[in-house]
Formats: C-alpha cells, sequence, structure tokens
C-alpha cells in the first residue's frame, strides 16, 4: 500500500492545523486522495506536493480563490514548481541583502561612522514597481514618482515607509476586531492612508478612479497584498473594500 498521511500527521508536518486542511478540502482546494470507513481523511504523496504548493502561493499573498485559479491552470507540476523555486530565490536573495543592511546600518550606527543610503537600503528596491507604475499609469507617474523618492533624505524614506507600516499593522487590527469597513474607526485609517499616497503624489490628490484601482491592485498583486495580509488572513481584500467605501463617499 502507498504512504499516505492522516490529516493530523499532515497539518502537524506543515505547521498548519486539521481545521484548515479540512477548509482547503470543503471548497475543493486539497480533496483527501481517500476516506476510511471510520469517516477519517487520508493524503498521499501527490496531495504533500499539492499542499506545498498551495502554502507557497499563500506565502507569496494569494488568496484562496486565486489559488485555486492557479493550481487549476498549472497541470505540469514539476514546472510549476521550478517556478516557485525561482519565485523563493529571489525573495531569499532580497531578503539576505535586506539583512546585511541592517546589519550594516547597526554596525556603522554603533561605531558612530556615516552611513550611505546606497547601503541603508539595499534590498528595499521600490523600482520593481517601475514597469506596472507605467503600464497602469504612465511614464510620467513613474518619472514623477522616482525622483521624488530620490530627492528624500534616508529619514524622510524611513518616516514615509514606517507610516504605511503603521497603517497597514492598523488595518489588520481593525479587521480582526470585527469593524465594518465604513465605521468611523476603519474610515480615519483610510485618511491616512489617502494622506500618504497623496505624499507620494507630490501633493497631489488621487482620484476616486485611481484610489479605488490602487485597492484592487492591493489584492490582485501578491506582492502588495502581502503587505496587508501578514496582519490576518482577508486583510487585502478589508483594506480594498475600506478604501472603495472612501472613495464612494468622500471623493
Amino acid at each position: 500500500m502507498a504512504t499516505e498521511w492522516s490529516i493530523q500527521e499532515l497539518a502537524r508536518s506543515a505547521g498548519t492545523t486539521s481545521r484548515t486542511l479540512r477548509h482547503y478540502g470543503e471548497i475543493g482546494l486539497l480533496p483527501p486522495s481517500r476516506i476510511g470507513a471510520n469517516g477519517y481523511r487520508f493524503y498521499d504523496q501527490e496531495s504533500l506536493v499539492r499542499l506545498q504548493r498551495i502554502l507557497l502561493l499563500r506565502e507569496l499573498g494569494l488568496a484562496l480563490p486565486a489559488i485555486a485559479e492557479v493550481l487549476a491552470g498549472q497541470r505540469d507540476t514539476s514546472a510549476a514548481l521550478r517556478a516557485h523555486l525561482e519565485l523563493l530565490k529571489h525573495e531569499q536573495d532580497r531578503i539576505a541583502r535586506q539583512i546585511a543592511s541592517v546589519h550594516t546600518t547597526l554596525r556603522k550606527t554603533e561605531a558612530g561612522e556615516p552611513l550611505m543610503a546606497k547601503e541603508v537600503f539595499d534590498g528595499f528596491d521600490h523600482s520593481q514597481y517601475r514597469d506596472e507604475v507605467t503600464e497602469r499609469w504612465g511614464k510620467d507617474a513613474w518619472e514623477s514618482g522616482n525622483t521624488w523618492w530620490n530627492a528624500m533624505s534616508d529619514t524622510e524614506k524611513q518616516e514615509h515607509s514606517q507610516t504605511h507600516l503603521d497603517i497597514a499593522a492598523d488595518y489588520g487590527r481593525a479587521r480582526a476586531a470585527g469593524l465594518a469597513v465604513e465605521s468611523e474607526q476603519v474610515q480615519a485609517i483610510v485618511e491616512r492612508h489617502f494622506r500618504w499616497v497623496t505624499t507620494g503624489w507630490q501633493g497631489k490628490c488621487p482620484t476616486s478612479e485611481y484610489f479605488v484601482g490602487l485597492g484592487e491592485m492591493y489584492v490582485a498583486d501578491p506582492r502588495f497584498a502581502i503587505n496587508y495580509d501578514k496582519h490576518g488572513e482577508g486583510t487585502a481584500v478589508y483594506v480594498r473594500d475600506a478604501m472603495r467605501a472612501y472613495a464612494d463617499a468622500r471623493l
């Protein structure tokens, strides 16, 4: 008989819960390879590979419906895993550069040595979004934003980035607390978010269409979604809906 794992064994090995695996099965994402006469669920080797792909896509910030679409469209498991591997290697390199950057900043700060912007922000490369910005909003939008960013001091860049981190964390707390996206508390977070985006536009207020489109991008693009979903599954969708409510009411 082929090797198989019970739902408890699989959950323990994957660092997740039986409840999560049951949910994946209920929505058709990870059906058990067989169900015993006692109703217990069992998973085979193919299930292990499928779960690995699911977890990799979750790490990239994809929502479960999007993961289902990806898996349905990727019939060649080996090709899909190679693609995942390339993404992970890219992310590994970026994180390694960030770690080295922080080590350098810490060492120089403690030694009282002058900092260099190139060292401080190595691995924090916003230029990776050049094509997306140009395609969505035009070359002028990219060049204007890039010029503005490069003109900022190291402290200003850190403050701008930290502001967004704080906003994302507040969205996550609001979603976890069950606050409606139209509530006064959540809309106050969106107002901060709107001002933060306006700052990036050098004081030019985004239109309703742009602001709503930005929220849609947060959900559709895993590189953006992860900034919010790391504060709880579904936060990116929550942010999008809150931004749409803000645009409908105020823009």
